[in-house]
């Protein structure tokens, strides 16, 4: 309790955890304001928005609209 803190912080805004990454993919698909975990625990349903994310991600890759 009565230490010091070694080293320093790094510079810039904090790095982005997976909870965040998360929220911005459902927001780039249109689903930002769902219960995502709620959805993360059937299978099936999470199954079928992890694809359509990943083909959202891979059109915008591409170029393709």
């Amino acid at each position: 309790m009565l230490g010091k803190q070694e080293g320093r912080r790094p510079l810039g805004r904090p790095r982005r955890r997976w909870v965040g990454n998360i929220r911005m993919d459902l927001q780039d698909v249109g689903c930002g304001y769902m219960d995502w975990i709620g959805l993360a625990q059937d299978r099936d349903s999470w199954r079928t928005l992890v694809s359509a994310v990943m083909n959202v991600q891979v059109r915008e890759k591409r170029g393709i609209s």
